[in-house]
């Protein structure tokens, strides 16, 4: 089975019923199924062949939704990235993974994409006969004229099962982003063993107001549409009372959402149970909710169903906690989801057995990545020989122990990466940016511990003399150049920072307090 071959399905038996719920449409899924034709059809008289990288470069919108599938059924890569993503790094990965074709809207196209690789441009807003420059017109194309006019058939299959689906870039602890690649069958094997714990019907209705280049967003449409339920797709989570809103009016019975939008939640006045009668269960990952936040949003939501789970983009999913687990032990992300096993190793590579005892958490299923684009060392890193002929398994870079039943609990990660807002944050993505700004001369980042935004990013600096700090000025100076999760809440000015004997800046002796 293919991706698409979800959508084509539920399409054949259920054409009328709402795939997708968007502000004020409704859209079904032989409409997303007859687009998505429509786009394909049209990428591939436009040059697209197999596995050629499509990236979309828009928000939470069925153009986005659309797009992805329309990809797929041309036999292609399907690359969503962060619309407000910086032209630098847009750049790279354009460039990184030489994508053939970009879907944008008119903010993305102010980024200015620079590849030689680049053979089309698909707009989704803008008028392109009076806005581009008519010599280069034949590069770009209307994206609502392309669903409406190309024939809406089937296109003939390309693909089987272990080609790849997606690239899902993730930043790296060298600064540049990873391209981590997943075939189709990979991700249906991820979105079958999630809907199997949460025992998802087509009777479901997933709130996703999580970003879709987040692959926790993402695949809640990929789900959806696997188990034939619906998706009220909302733009994002800064109105609360608005999402509040279509919780009651769309009948929800899925919520997956992040620490911070937990912690924003529970701010909210006047919420009740009783408005949310038919919602079955609610998901967190990204980091592990703290033991207050399950407590209230238990008392807040009596009838729904808690999961914790940890996961990473190159396996999607590893584990989570049943919900009749959580008083026992609430701190636990619980043990591997079906179909996969883990297993913790120590520094020497030798299996743990013992309870509680620290050691490298180790990932084996169908559902891990291939590897990383282009990058063949880093792959060896990352995947390694198992304990079986021939097998590769992922090894996760996180520390974890386990209880004497085998429940997991992550403990950090082996390197300086963090997450802030559910997203992860590259300190040396960060440092890049700063040792750019005038007077910085070294730039240290970790994460900081945040009510609100489980880690909050705050920067130790050294400048090149007196007056070059001024602390309000870099952070307006990051903020035009890193995506708003990476940009510093603090800046602290350092005479030195400190240096192991080889000269590498030593983070753990770096602390901060408000």
């Amino acid at each position: 089975m293919l991706l698409q071959d979800t959508l084509e399905r539920n399409a054949q038996l259920h054409p009328g019923k709402t795939a997708l719920v968007f502000e004020d449409k409704h859209i079904s899924y032989s409409e997303i199924d007859r687009y998505a034709n429509s786009l394909a059809n049209a990428l591939i008289e436009k040059g697209l062949e197999k596995q050629d990288r499509v990236a979309i470069c828009l928000g939470n919108t069925p153009e986005t939704v659309i797009s992805l599938y329309g990809t797929l059924k041309a036999g292609a890569i399907f690359v969503i990235l962060n619309p407000q993503m910086k032209s630098d790094k847009l750049n790279y990965i354009l460039n990184d993974c030489q994508v053939h074709t970009l879907i944008t809207d008119n903010a993305g196209l102010a980024n200015s994409p620079d590849t030689p690789y680049l053979k089309t441009i698909i707009v989704t807003d803008r008028d392109i006969n009076s806005s581009f420059d008519k010599t280069r017109s034949d590069r770009y194309s209307d994206f609502h004229n392309i669903i409406q006019t190309y024939p809406p058939t089937k296109p003939p299959q390309k693909t089987i099962d272990i080609d790849l689906a997606s690239l899902i870039y993730t930043s790296g602890s060298t600064g540049r982003p990873k391209g981590v690649m997943m075939t189709h069958l990979s991700m249906l094997t991820a979105a079958r063993s999630i809907t199997e714990y949460l025992q998802n019907t087509s009777d479901d209705v997933i709130i996703d107001v999580l970003p879709l280049f987040f692959d926790y967003g993402l695949y809640q449409v990929i789900m959806s549409f696997l188990f034939g339920g619906t998706v009220v797709l909302e733009r994002s989570f800064l109105y609360p009372y608005k999402i509040i809103d279509s919780m009651i009016k769309f009948k929800v019975t899925g919520f997956p959402l992040v620490p911070t939008i937990a912690a924003l939640l529970l701010t909210l006045r006047n919420l009740s149970g009783e408005k949310f009668p038919h919602l079955r269960y609610i998901t967190n990952t990204g980091q592990s909710l703290p033991p207050s936040h399950i407590t209230r949003l238990r008392n807040t939501f009596p009838q729904a169903k808690i999961f914790s789970m940890y996961g990473l983009t190159e396996c999607k999913r590893v584990s989570y906690l049943p919900p009749e687990e959580l008083d026992r032990r609430p701190s636990s992300v619980g043990r591997a989801i079906p179909n996969t096993e883990t297993y913790i190793v120590d520094q020497n590579n030798k299996l743990i057995t013992a309870p509680w005892t620290p050691g490298q958490l180790v990932v084996r299923g169908s559902h891990v990545m291939t590897g990383y684009w282009e990058l063949p060392e880093k792959t060896a890193e990352t995947l390694r020989p198992g304990r079986y002929p021939n097998e590769r398994v992922l090894y996760t870079g996180d520390l974890f122990q386990q209880d004497e039943e085998g429940f997991l609990y992550f403990l950090s990660r082996m390197d300086d990466m963090f997450k802030s807002s559910g997203q992860f944050v590259s300190p040396k993505e960060v440092e890049n940016v700063l040792v750019e700004y005038a007077g910085i001369v070294e730039a240290a980042v970790i994460g900081v511990p945040d009510n609100i935004l489980g880690q909050s990013v705050v920067a130790f600096v050294v400048t090149n003399g007196p007056g070059k700090f001024d602390e309000q000025a870099i952070i307006s100076f990051c903020s035009q150049r890193l995506e708003k999760h990476m940009v510093p809440k603090r800046v602290i000015s350092c005479a030195t920072l400190p240096k192991t004997s080889t000269g590498k800046i030593q983070k753990s002796e770096l602390h901060f307090t408000e």
